[in-house]
């Protein structure tokens, strides 16, 4: 008799449906008959069905699958198997198990990829766990723009101390809180049902015109020779696109200080190179003018006032911390 054989195929739900490599084609079609579970709606089972080939649909769990496969493939079929998008754990189980355990079973057993992420595929699952999480969870569905403005502020300066303290996985974790945020304001805009209302595709299609738009050198045939040339041309495709009467317009007030002053002071330059202040009136303007001139000094040193500042208040705290770790 013919020696049957089961082939497993695994694809990800991150692509279309019947984006399928070659290989998961060509199994498909050679296979005697083609199983699956969870129902004939299911897009990569419709996908199958419309190239032409028939799927059989499974009833039950994962001991059913492997009494349906098993069967056909002792009898000398050849079966293949269409895994659903939760992967199916179970059931790879149970096949790793049989595949390993004495004596073998009277037949072939082959799991394969039949399709693959690419760079980026995971965010489309943090797009359908939140709208998920907006529709089933009575916190996340109580939540607006305004609510959730402070978590946006803490994850900003969370991410900021990962950096600080070089703390790569604490990063990669603060990195994925901020995106969340991101994620959350956009499924929230998607609900305004007026002209405002926008997804998280929106959001990713402004942004990536926008760097499309700013990179001409990159993406078109403007020559850039080095990163100020690239600076100069941004700032100019961006006073062409804002058409805004002053060039303090669109800077934060709400930024910390120091780094308020720093894009003052950068904004400034372009109009009054030596803009000067008044004479101090008092010792806090006096201090103020004093903190602006460090400010002022740290530019024209390449170095973020900002980001010196909060490293030695940084290694100052970690002083602090070793002097009571001895008293």
């Amino acid at each position: 008799m013919t020696t049957g054989g089961i082939k497993v195929v695994l694809t990800s739900p991150r692509v279309a449906p019947g984006l399928l490599t070659r290989a998961a084609w060509q199994v498909l079609g050679d296979a005697d008959e083609i199983g699956a579970s969870g129902g004939p709606s299911r897009p990569d089972v419709q996908a199958v069905v419309g190239s032409g080939l028939v799927v059989t649909q499974v009833e039950g769990g994962f001991t059913e699958a492997w009494t349906w496969l098993s069967a056909a493939a002792a009898s000398g079929r050849q079966v293949a198997w269409l895994v659903g998008e939760d992967g199916e754990p179970g059931l790879l189980r149970v096949v790793a198990d049989q595949v390993s355990r004495e004596p073998r079973p009277p037949f072939d057993v082959e799991i394969l990829h039949g399709s693959y992420d690419v760079p980026g595929a995971r965010l489309i699952d943090l797009v359908r766990v939140m709208d998920r999480l907006r529709r089933n969870c009575p916190w996340d569905q109580e939540q607006t723009h305004e609510t959730l403005a402070k978590y946006l502020l803490e994850e900003t300066y969370e991410t900021l101390e990962a950096i600080d303290t070089g703390d790569r996985p604490h990063l990669r974790e603060e990195l994925g809180d901020l995106l969340l945020q991101v994620a959350f304001h956009s499924r929230i805009a998607e609900e305004d049902s007026s002209d405002d209302g926008f997804s998280i595709d929106d959001v990713s299609g402004d942004i990536v015109e926008k760097l499309v738009r700013r990179h001409p050198h990159v993406f078109g045939t403007v020559d850039a020779a080095d990163a100020a040339a690239v600076e100069a041309n941004w700032e100019t495709i961006k006073a062409a696109e804002k058409q805004r009467s002053s060039v303090l317009e669109g800077i934060p007030l709400a930024l910390p200080a120091l780094a308020l002053a720093d894009k003052v002071l950068g904004r400034a330059a372009k109009v009054l190179p030596d803009v000067k202040t008044a004479e101090p009136v008092d010792e806090a303007d006096r201090l103020g003018q004093e903190l602006l001139e460090l400010v002022r000094e740290a530019r024209s040193l390449g170095i973020d006032a900002e980001q010196a500042l909060r490293s030695t208040v940084h290694d100052l705290a970690g002083e602090i911390r070793e002097v009571e770790s001895t008293d």
